[in-house]
């Protein structure tokens, strides 16, 4: 995973960790650094044996790919080498540390005035004013979903067929 994502010159460009994280490599290791420097939890350790314990770009990593793919907490366990208990341990750590970590900067509730800004902005840069929030949300059939992902796709909700959620959103 390092040599893939996270050395110098990395074996896959930025897209494809783009793809597969759904964030940017820099925005990915800005969380790891301020999690890694404020939390002990983050950072790395030897246990009484002298064994390395997870780095922490292993469990952002874990939190990410959940968070990415809805998935469950074992569902990573050979690729990252993490168990079931610890990759809900990194997931409630790194949403606990997120949002402590980051709430003033990007986490505050939105005021009329900060709503009104945004409308003013979007206005004067893109001349569409008054477009701000969800615009829609469908369930997408997806036909021709191969058959190894089809129970990733299906839900009760939607009957035997796969779908995809489409969303779109204006901010």
């Amino acid at each position: 995973m390092f040599a893939d994502y996270f050395v110098e010159v990395p074996r896959s460009p930025a897209t494809v960790f783009r793809r597969r994280f759904r964030i940017r490599r820099p925005l990915f290791l800005r969380i790891v650094n301020a999690l890694s420097s404020r939390y002990e939890y983050f950072q790395l350790h030897t246990n009484a044996t002298g064994k390395i314990g997870l780095s922490p770009l292993q469990k952002c990593t874990v939190v990410v790919r959940q968070l990415t793919y809805e998935g469950t907490t074992d569902m990573f366990d050979e690729y990252l080498n993490v168990i079931e208990m610890t990759g809900r341990e990194c997931l409630k750590n790194f949403c606990r540390g997120v949002r402590e970590t980051f709430r003033d900067t990007y986490l505050w509730k939105l005021t009329s005035a900060d709503c009104q800004f945004l409308l003013d902005l979007h206005g004067r840069t893109h001349n569409f004013p008054g477009i701000l929030g969800s615009i829609d949300c469908m369930h997408w059939e997806w036909m021709n979903c191969p058959t190894t992902w089809r129970g990733q796709f299906t839900t009760k909700f939607k009957g035997t067929h796969p779908t995809v959620i489409l969303e779109a959103i204006a901010d």
